[in-house]
């Protein structure tokens, strides 16, 4: 789980930070920057080809180690192929590259999750999540840090590039050794009628959102309209757009993940929850940078080395104290107390913003948040892998997670009209308020988390419930 997590983590940083670091070195302009951004969309949008990682399987290793090599694999060669690009030359082919990368790790993480979804049992989970965590974190150190080291003063952009090509294929080499999981019986329907419904999901989804973010307001002559509530109603019905084209084309490998899942008791609050269980944490966090630099009044390099050294190795700490803590504990207790943590942590940035600067303060601050946030993050990928079905543990879990990920999307913009309207200090009061609707959800839910405890994972032949 270490290797593998390490494997998932590596290429992250190689379609942002790093990529950026490449292209400001090399003297593109900051517009032409900006727009490498959007190079992240498939982390965004993993889970509308992810149900294909179940339906579909390559021959030899089974379908989760097979489709592990090969994004691996595919990762290495983009690498190389990176390596003999110039950005000032050829913008396009680096930008091309940038998504293909993007793309193939966002799949790595859907067939990783499944893995490790599978593979695991349930007095294995929060260990399993710890280390998980652990090994995608120092693989981000060596994407986003150590790689930019290594171009600077070494090896040059190309060789760093080579030297990360190299590395992709060392963990496809260990992906081979990887035990197996059980056989899953596989989805009972035709090739041909599962692409054809992929297509017209993709189709209706992207039609729809661009009809309504364009066509209206084009006809009424006032531009385009992108508040946030608007887009976000927009991909709500794109959604539902999407969803009844796979229907109505027959896109079982899209239905069947969410007809199971709500199959169980009180599904829609079980969704609710994953929305909401972090979203203290993702508020607080949100702004933790600008906070920290324009209204604490610390230096860019003390709030770098403070939150890259100690946060980290605090984020590290946590997820590994949370796993040792759920081998022993059950889910549902570790969730709440574990969210009770995250919440109270908050009040050291409130702490920040009411006192004088003082660099200590800063340090225990940081480092008792990331701790919580550490914990939370081991107990919560837990939950999420007891609520996944087996039989289609790749689709349902990048649903999941792309859900978990909805607060840390939108907290942004709400974060700074709150702000600037109320400051900082009562808006850190209002983020430690943000985690109770989780924390009354989940126990209301105490029922149905304590039967994950002792069912485990659904699985084919049981309502799980």
């Amino acid at each position: 789980m270490l290797l593998l997590g390490f494997a998932s983590g590596l290429p992250l940083a190689l379609s942002a930070g790093t990529l950026q670091a490449w292209l400001t070195v090399e003297g593109l302009d900051v517009r032409t920057i900006g727009f490498f951004a959007l190079a992240g969309l498939p982390y965004t949008f993993k889970f509308v080809w992810a149900p294909l990682a179940d339906r579909f399987e390559p021959p030899l290793l089974g379908r989760r180690r097979s489709w592990l090599v090969v994004t691996q694999l595919g990762l290495a060669v983009l690498c190389f192929v990176m390596a003999t690009l110039d950005p000032k030359s050829s913008v396009a082919a680096v930008g091309a590259c940038a998504v293909a990368i993007a793309f193939l790790s966002a799949s790595q993480d859907i067939v990783f999750d499944a893995y490790r979804t599978d593979l695991l049992r349930e007095n294995e989970r929060g260990a399993g999540a710890a280390v998980s965590v652990l090994g995608y974190r120092l693989a981000m150190l060596v994407s986003g840090g150590l790689a930019l080291i290594l171009a600077d003063q070494w090896l040059g952009w190309p060789g760093m590039f080579r030297a990360m090509a190299a590395l992709f294929a060392l963990m496809a080499a260990i992906t081979l050794w990887a035990p197996a999981t059980p056989p899953a019986a596989p989805l009972a329907s035709d090739v041909r009628r599962e692409l054809v419904g992929f297509v017209a999901m993709v189709v209706a989804g992207v039609a729809t959102f661009w009809l309504l973010r364009q066509l209206p307001w084009r006809l009424l002559g006032t531009g385009r309209f992108v508040s946030l509530g608007a887009d976000t109603l927009m991909l709500l019905a794109a959604m539902f757009a999407a969803l009844q084209a796979a229907r109505r084309a027959g896109f079982p490998s899209f239905l069947a993940p969410w007809d199971a899942f709500f199959d169980r008791e009180r599904a829609a609050a079980l969704l609710a929850m994953i929305v909401l269980y972090k979203l203290g944490d993702a508020f607080a966090g949100s702004l933790s940078t600008t906070f920290l630099i324009r209204g604490a009044g610390f230096t860019a390099t003390e709030v770098g080395a403070v939150n890259k050294v100690l946060g980290l190795a605090a984020t590290i700490v946590g997820a590994l104290a949370g796993g040792a803590w759920l081998a022993k504990r059950p889910l549902y207790g570790s969730l709440m107390l574990f969210g009770v943590l995250q919440a109270v942590s908050n009040f050291g940035y409130w702490l920040l913003s009411v006192l004088p600067k003082d660099y200590l303060l800063m340090a225990a601050a940081i480092g008792f948040e990331n701790l919580c946030g550490g914990m939370g993050t081991a107990a919560f990928v837990a939950f999420l892998m007891a609520l996944t079905d087996r039989r289609f543990s790749a689709a349902q879990y990048a649903l999941l997670s792309a859900l978990s990920a909805v607060g840390r999307v939108y907290v942004g913009p709400a974060s700074g009209v709150m702000v600037e309207a109320f400051g900082w200090p009562t808006f850190f009061v209002f983020t430690v308020g943000a985690a109770l609707p989780g924390l009354a959800l989940l126990w209301w839910l105490e029922p149905q988390v304590i039967a994950l405890d002792r069912t485990g994972p659904v699985v084919q032949g049981g309502a799980g419930k």
